[in-house]
């Protein structure tokens, strides 16, 4: 049976370390302030939104939140993150996603000052990411979790096969490239890989992040793999799951996250994490 690897108390451990990072700062300061910009009414990201302004009171981070109606223009987005961009009491800026439909999310996200951008999407910190010129970057949040996740198996990274399913800008190609920085070789597959069993199988490290539930049978893995789901899925019956069959996969691996309180939790730590690293950017410090 697979050790299940705790989301939850790995993050609990981080914020507190966070949290105690904060109150080192010189008490003249201001606090890391986190503004947050939710357009419409979209329940899950209403419940995100709050889960993160908790999680910002938690460790000592000040959060602003800006409501705007589904009706908000594209221009008028642009011109509030304008503002906050310019103001000096804001050290981080996140726009939850998804978008209304008239509202572009890659100008919005390209709109925001990559040094205050904690969600790590912006042009310039995923060149920096990829480019892997600058030592300190502010980088995407999941993925973040995901090597903490890893890193707290004390299974050493370097030299396994890990195979990430899931190719898009916030999880799948980040996370491929932090592996391949940690001397892993990978594989990326997409919803046009040819025998996708085939690809998990012999992956050492499987990394799902597609949105599909119970996509990865538990037969699928190899036998001693490492299991992290990103997905999380609503059924008709309001459980949550993700892409893998927790059931039948914990039987296979050595480790494997829930969902919930697997990689979620770290995601969040994460960005309060990206918060106090562009607020000390900022300081100079």
């Amino acid at each position: 049976m697979g050790k299940i690897i705790d989301g939850r108390s790995l993050a609990q451990k981080l914020n507190s370390r966070l949290g105690r990072e904060v109150k080192k700062f010189p008490k003249a300061w201001p606090k890391p302030t986190l503004a947050v910009v939710l357009v419409g009414n979209h329940e899950a990201s209403e419940v995100y939104v709050r889960q993160k302004a908790k999680a910002c009171s938690a460790v000592g981070i000040k959060s602003v939140v800006r409501l705007l109606p589904s009706s908000t223009s594209e221009k008028k987005l642009l011109r509030l993150i304008d503002r906050l961009n310019r103001s000096k009491h804001i050290n981080g800026i996140l726009v939850q996603l998804p978008l209304p439909k008239q509202i572009d999310p890659k100008k919005v996200i390209g709109h925001i000052s990559p040094d205050k951008d904690v969600d790590g999407f912006h042009p310039n910190n995923m060149g920096r990411l990829f480019g892997s010129n600058d030592p300190n970057p502010l980088l995407p949040c999941t993925p973040l979790g995901i090597m903490a996740l890893l890193n707290s198996t004390r299974v050493k990274i370097s030299g396994k096969h890990a195979v990430v399913v899931g190719r898009s800008h916030i999880v799948g190609r980040p996370i491929a490239e932090l592996l391949l920085q940690a001397d892993a070789t990978v594989t990326i597959c997409h919803s046009r890989t040819k025998n996708l069993k085939k690809h998990i199988h012999h992956g050492d490290i499987v990394v799902a992040a597609v949105g599909k539930p119970h996509m990865v049978k538990g037969r699928w893995l190899k036998k001693g793999a490492i299991a992290i789901d990103v997905g999380i899925s609503r059924l008709g019956n309001k459980r949550l799951v993700g892409d893998i069959d927790f059931k039948t996969a914990k039987k296979r691996c050595s480790f494997i996250t829930p969902v919930p309180g697997g990689v979620g939790p770290m995601t969040i730590a994460m960005l309060l994490a990206n918060t106090i690293k562009a607020y000390k950017i900022q300081k100079g410090i």
